[in-house]
């Protein structure tokens, strides 16, 4: 089993920046078996959409409402990946999901319980 945390959201003034942290913890082998760590968000009334994923070995892709206002990393010795949201407008407002994915025979799936990102004057 594996449990991911997330922190750092919060409110922002438009045109500003957060870093969302998310962390990897419980019985898997080492970092390096979670084959995508990446990031998810949800608006009031909308759909999950995908923000940014990094695979093991450091390829990104990165979904398109945030496309060139976004950044993700991971840090295998850590278990974790960063996302740096930049030039935040408020249609960027959401619950913001870490999630992973091992893939060992089978796909197991894991998300975090959100993490809250208000844009706003």
């Amino acid at each position: 089993q594996m449990e991911l945390a997330e922190s750092g959201g919060g409110l922002v003034q438009p045109g500003g920046s957060l870093r969302l942290s998310c962390t990897a913890s419980g019985s898997f082998a080492d970092s390096n078996s979670i084959n995508i760590m990446g990031w998810y968000r949800q608006a009031p009334g909308k759909e999950r959409e995908e923000v940014a994923r990094i695979t093991s070995h450091g390829s990104k892709f990165y979904g398109g409402s945030l496309r060139g206002r976004v950044d993700i990393s991971r840090e295998n010795s850590k278990n974790t990946v960063d996302l740096i949201l930049n030039n935040l407008q408020a249609e960027d407002t959401a619950v913001y999901y870490c999630y992973a994915l091992v893939i060992a025979g089978t796909k197991d799936e894991y998300w975090g319980q959100g993490t809250q990102v208000t844009v706003s004057s």
